[in-house]
């Protein structure tokens, strides 16, 4: 989910703590946590409502930061035949989990197995074969390269420096100190896996198979 102007403000204080959406069908489910532009959050339900049906007193109005419920009507994007949901969540605080694991490279001998595992099923779902690794590889061999879409005419170099916004960092993809491991253990003190040879430092061994 995605919180715009004061509503993005309103979540990551607290504030609010209700959301109405329009939505072909739930794209969240009750009990999960999910990362935000304003944070963490739990959602503690999710129903389908008529907005037609709202009052400006309700506490979920209020809660959701509306001044009655006409506004809330009229701040629902989206296709005007989708249905309507109530959304009640609560702001996560803490550091999140999920950027603390993939910021840790100690890895154990296990954790190593359990992640070389997790890619192996991907490459096992993938119909163009094993991919995970190379593109690991891929990624750490050129940080912050994007991927150039098919057919894509490039504008001229002087032009793309004079309309490019500054950035907070450089985009396109990085590995996490926790893929960086699995990419080249060697570098990092673990012992050599099967199937997985480290980079010989001049570019990659393996190319992903759309590359």
């Amino acid at each position: 989910m995605l919180f715009a102007g004061s509503d993005r403000d309103g979540v990551a204080e607290g504030r609010i703590t209700t959301a109405y959406r329009r939505w072909a069908e739930p794209r969240v489910v009750a009990g999960r946590v999910y990362r935000t532009n304003a944070g963490r959050i739990e959602i503690e339900s999710i129903s389908q409502i008529n907005p037609d049906l709202l009052a400006d007193n309700d506490a979920d109005v209020i809660a959701a930061d509306r001044g009655n419920a006409k506004d809330v009507r009229r701040r629902l994007r989206g296709n005007e035949d989708w249905p309507t949901f109530l959304i009640r969540f609560r702001l996560v605080e803490g550091p999140d989990p999920r950027e603390e694991l993939a910021a840790s490279a100690d890895l154990s001998d296990a954790d190593l197995a359990d992640l070389g595992d997790k890619l192996a099923k991907l490459d096992e779902l993938s119909r163009h074969g094993a991919w995970t690794t190379a593109t690991l590889r891929q990624i750490q061999a050129k940080p912050a390269t994007r991927a150039r879409r098919p057919g894509r005419r490039s504008r001229p170099r002087h032009r793309r420096l004079q309309t490019r916004r500054p950035q907070t960092q450089e985009p396109g993809p990085h590995l996490q100190p926790r893929n960086r491991v699995r990419a080249n253990p060697a570098r990092h003190g673990v012992p050599q896996q099967p199937g997985l040879r480290p980079m010989d430092g001049h570019g990659l061994n393996d190319r992903a198979p759309w590359l």
